[in-house]
């Protein structure tokens, strides 16, 4: 079970202490998106997230209760992941980084796809 060392007791820093990383967001992205995902299917997306960080980040989301593990469909091998109602409470967080981004960032990216 992951050990949590949190830097304050701020609200805002805590949620720093288990979001702000590169890949958290991007886990909950795609399990919004998807519904579920298996760890292979995780391990494909396009941002190319290593097998040892991506087994770390799902243990601790899975530990704080953003996430959960699920048995996939019968056509998937292995486990898959599902957000708990604590997940899907990051919707307006996601939707709002997604619009500052396509506001803010899309004249150094123009390539950049919508959420």
């Amino acid at each position: 079970m992951p050990v949590m060392n949190w830097r304050s007791n701020c609200p805002l820093s805590c949620a720093l202490d288990v979001l702000g990383d590169k890949w958290s967001l991007l886990i909950v992205r795609d399990l919004f998106i998807h519904g579920s995902r298996t760890y292979s299917e995780f391990s494909e997306s396009p941002e190319k997230i290593s097998t040892n960080i991506l087994a770390a980040r799902l243990k601790l989301l899975t530990h704080l209760q953003l996430i959960k593990r699920v048995k996939p469909d019968s056509h998937r091998r292995g486990n898959a992941y599902e957000l708990t109602d604590s997940g899907r409470a990051l919707e307006p967080l996601l939707m709002a980084y997604g619009k500052w981004a396509s506001r803010n960032l899309n004249q150094f990216n123009p390539g950049m796809t919508r959420l």
